[in-house]
């Protein structure tokens, strides 16, 4: 169901990503678990909230033109769900994925004007969310426009928030 909005270049609806994210959630209640952007709506906050207490929030402050920028170059190999980015991550043949040997190609919500759209959107539906985990103190903002820039700092913050969680092959 999600898929059909996503396809348009349309956020989807609060009932459908909130049903499947707490159906999810509520298997795993005995695991830790990051979470990806969600909850993107106050709506979604609201539900979370009603499964759990979250310990840590980051939102990145990237500039709109950057974002754009980036999105409107990702290319996919739909059948693996491989993202290639001429930027920083090429593949080794243009337009060509690199395992299969398939053709890339650009979702029409990855165009331009769509990812525009798609991000002004999501600033108008985020704020309020910020807002709420900024004024209980979980909220934490980093900003730039490169990553090997900013995850030194977003690593640092996740090191001395979260005790490390040992793998059962270290018993």
């Amino acid at each position: 169901m999600a898929k059909q909005y996503i396809e348009k270049g349309l956020l989807v609806p609060d009932h459908v990503i909130t049903r499947l994210m707490l159906l999810e959630l509520e298997n795993r209640r005995d695991q830790h678990w990051l979470l990806d952007g969600f909850p993107r709506t106050l709506v979604q906050a609201e539900a979370l909230d009603k499964i759990c207490e979250l310990d840590l929030v980051i939102t990145l402050n990237i500039p709109f033109e950057t974002l754009k920028d980036r999105l409107s170059r990702r290319w996919i190999h739909p059948p693996s769900g491989r993202v290639y980015n001429p930027d920083f991550n090429p593949p080794h043949v243009h337009g060509v994925d690199d395992i299969t040997g398939e053709p890339l190609v650009q979702q029409e919500d990855d165009r331009p004007e769509a990812v525009a759209a798609r991000l002004r959107q999501y600033k108008e539906v985020a704020k309020p969310v910020i807002e709420l985990y900024k004024s209980r103190g979980v909220l934490h903002q980093f900003s730039g426009t490169e990553t090997n820039k900013i995850w030194p700092y977003v690593y640092t913050l996740f090191s001395n928030k979260i005790t490390p969680i040992q793998s059962k092959e270290a018993y």
